[in-house]
């Protein structure tokens, strides 16, 4: 079941096509990297962020998978500790309490599939306005385009692998991976962020892994 509703989501839809008449800034992450470890947590701790949001799949573990991908454990450790362990898995998976047995991490459950949705729920856990959160995602149009809806800082990460995946996703994934370089190419930017200035956005990704 879990493999059919990743196959479509409607929201991700209907954001896609209305992207061309409008913001497309919402599909472009303010930060972009391969994965978790080259992006410098602590800096943007000490910028002022307070918490952190991240998807499972392809992000932190193997699509399905109830456990953390091995070589992004330190990472994931060092960034937790980084954060004061304020963090969550946002997902809208059945198996919450399974989640957060394997990963550690708690898990908040949305109700409508990703862009679609509010952040209530996310604030009034960690008890600050969502623009003092992060988004972390390998998907533009749910991950990244709901936390730019909603004023957040954004991170993509590349997925973890593509084998296995839905032929939707796939699809998918390739259609949001064309458009967001396109778009880029003509100059479009994420939306502006107070805490994280467009000209600082470089400065917390390295080239290489920090763990």
């Amino acid at each position: 079941m879990a493999r059919v509703q990743q196959n479509f989501n409607s929201a991700g839809v209907g954001l896609f096509f209305s992207l061309f008449g409008g913001n497309q800034s919402l599909a472009l992450p303010h930060l972009a990297a391969p994965d978790i470890r080259h992006v410098d947590w602590r800096a943007l701790k000490a910028a002022g962020f307070k918490g952190l949001v991240f998807d499972k799949d392809n992000t932190l573990s193997l699509p399905f998978a109830l456990e953390v991908e091995p070589r992004l454990q330190p990472a994931l450790a060092g960034c937790l500790e980084a954060f004061g362990g304020r963090a969550v898995l946002y997902s809208n998976s059945k198996e919450a309490a399974a989640l957060e047995a394997a990963l550690g991490i708690p898990v908040l459950r949305h109700a409508d599939k990703k862009p679609g949705g509010g952040c209530a729920e996310l604030e009034a856990h960690f008890g600050c306005p969502a623009p003092q959160l992060i988004m972390v995602g390998d998907r533009y149009l749910t991950d990244i385009a709901f936390g730019n809806r909603h004023g957040m800082l954004t991170v993509h990460v590349q997925p973890l692998t593509t084998s296995g995946e839905p032929f939707g996703v796939v699809m998918a994934r390739r259609i949001e991976e064309f458009w967001v370089a396109r778009w880029t190419s003509f100059g479009v930017h994420p939306p502006a962020h107070s805490l994280a200035p467009h000209d600082t956005l470089a400065a917390y990704v390295k080239d290489q892994p920090i763990a």
